[in-house]
């Protein structure tokens, strides 16, 4: 009895495989369906020979390393700007009139209809991707850093006034640990977008390896059984990126869980 109640506190743990566990029944009977179903609906066992295939080749490591580098170049370099200028339209009125109107315009143009200019410019290597993930990461965070300082409480910028902060001062001591939790929801924000445009950036900028360009060869060439693993490993790696930033970030804001 003591092994099985144990067994029923430990259950709920699992109940987030339920889901997949369903999806995989379901997916491998409609690949029993005929060939048809068979093409779409690639079997399980298929599958996995694609797997032990790509890692045999290394070619999965390699693009996924790929996919993983421009997403993380991209994320500190649209992150530290966002954060530089998102805190500066935040502590200087003149610096948010004369950037504010621009960020905000720029804003509202998808990053896809940025492209066609970007590969003019820049053409379609390596630094055209960066930057797409570069502004992908830099509006999120410019605009939660922004709203973030600016929303800290009047008296703690009273206090600062009093010690006679400069404005260095009460960017690093008042404002930014006030605003941190704002920020770090921008980041969160910024790391979804960043993964995202990553992967976009390599279907439309098909050189060089990635998971993107893998995921477009392995189409052309018919083969869906890479293509499933491609997507699996994209998802995959997004949801670890994103709860290792949420334990991070939790680390970061631990004060808020001892106040």
């Amino acid at each position: 009895m003591k092994k099985i109640s144990q067994f029923l506190l430990r259950l709920p743990r699992f109940y987030g495989l339920l889901l997949p566990i369903l999806v995989a029944i379901v997916w491998e009977i409609m690949s029993r369906q005929g060939d048809a179903y068979a093409y779409t609906f690639v079997p399980l066992s298929q599958i996995y020979a694609g797997l032990l295939e790509l890692f045999n080749s290394g070619e999965l490591i390699i693009n996924l390393k790929a996919t993983l580098q421009i997403t993380v170049i991209g994320l500190v370099i649209g992150g530290f700007s966002g954060l530089f200028v998102g805190g500066l339209m935040a502590v200087s009125a003149t610096a948010n009139k004369l950037i504010g109107p621009l960020y905000h315009t720029f804003r509202q143009v998808p990053l896809l209809g940025l492209i066609p200019l970007i590969a003019l410019w820049f053409g379609n290597g390596l630094f055209s991707k960066i930057l797409i993930v570069s502004l992908a990461s830099f509006y999120p965070i410019v605009l939660n850093t922004f709203e973030g300082m600016r929303g800290v409480e009047e008296k703690y910028i009273e206090v600062a006034s009093v010690l006679k902060f400069n404005r260095i001062q009460l960017f690093f001591v008042v404002l930014l640990p006030a605003a941190m939790p704002s920020i770090m929801t921008g980041v969160m924000h910024a790391l979804a977008f960043a993964w995202i445009s990553t992967v976009g950036s390599e279907l439309l900028f098909s050189t060089g390896p990635g998971l993107g360009g893998l995921m477009q060869v392995a189409q052309e060439a018919s083969r869906m059984d890479i293509v499933i693993i491609a997507v699996a490993s994209i998802g995959l790696t997004g949801l670890l990126m994103n709860i290792g930033l949420s334990r991070f970030s939790q680390y970061v804001l631990r004060w808020r869980s001892v106040r």
